[in-house]
């Protein structure tokens, strides 16, 4: 069982920057999956960005390629995604999700990933 937990969400203008953090617990949180999803009023959850057991293998959105990056440190049991460049069509709630990879591999897709946090409200005003 892994449990985790966001923070970092916020309130920030457009063109500013947020930093979201997810606290994964367990002992084998290197073997790991990881994944970045949001969901905005009204619409369908949506894949954000992945990591695989490391960060030299990661899978973003087109929406957000180029502005945000993921990565994760697993010392820490964390992953971080780092949001640059916030647009208004940023806001949404943002989940971390988990799931064990037998390779590595940055899964996109939301039935990979077993574990999901409860989100964090990230509202980018104009």
């Amino acid at each position: 069982q892994v449990q985790l937990v966001e923070s970092g969400g916020g309130e920030v203008q457009a063109g500013g920057s947020l930093r979201l953090s997810c606290a994964a617990s367990g002992r084998t949180f290197s073997a790991y999956a990881m994944g970045w999803f949001r969901q905005a009023p009204g619409k369908e959850r949506e894949f954000v960005a992945a990591v695989g057991w490391t960060n030299s293998n990661t899978d973003y959105a087109d929406s957000v390629k180029g502005r945000f990056t993921i990565s994760r440190d697993n010392a820490k049991n964390t992953v971080y995604l780092q949001m640059n460049s916030l647009k208004v069509e940023d806001t949404a709630v943002y989940y971390c999700a988990a799931d064990f990879a037998t390779r590595d591999y940055a899964a996109r897709r939301q039935v990979e990933y077993h574990y999901w946090g409860q989100g964090t409200q990230v509202t980018v005003s104009a």
